[in-house]
């Protein structure tokens, strides 16, 4: 199950960086929203809907936020089956792109993740992503260009 998982990830990661325009400013994108998502151990199909819907306010096309949704489903996955990626490796993920490429500070839109925490119903896990909001908004502050 696991090397299918593998082949499937990779067959997909491979078309998305073939076919789809600015596929690494689309995959920082989703990682965000896999943050929090992700910090959710029991996503709803409300967290999807809302990052699709933040995908159409983002692209204003079905097709690239159908491609977020997917790669978001993509790295909750990962996160949640514990194959090499946690929760803290995509922090780190994350830091890392805005500090090479300060202009990805820009994409980190708050108010379109805060939404995702309503669809939490445990304290624990709204707290935890409210944590996770927090430290992006604090990564925005530190590499936006003025």
């Amino acid at each position: 199950m696991k090397i299918l998982f593998s082949i499937k990830h990779y067959v997909f990661t491979a078309l998305r960086e073939i076919l789809v325009y600015h596929h690494s400013s689309l995959e920082f994108r989703a990682k965000i929203f896999a943050l929090i998502v992700a910090a959710n151990q029991h996503p709803a199909q409300c967290d999807y809907a809302l990052v699709h819907e933040a995908g159409m306010q983002i692209y204003k096309d079905k097709d690239r936020a159908k491609m977020l949704l997917l790669t978001t489903k993509e790295y909750v996955d990962k996160v949640h089956m514990q194959s090499r990626l946690d929760i803290d490796d995509l922090v780190e993920e994350i830091r890392n792109e805005v500090r090479q490429i300060p202009r990805y500070s820009a994409k980190i839109d708050i108010s379109l993740l805060e939404p995702l925490i309503e669809c939490t119903t445990d304290e624990d896990t709204s707290t935890y992503q409210i944590r996770m909001l927090e430290f992006l908004t604090e990564l925005k502050k530190e590499y936006t260009i003025v």
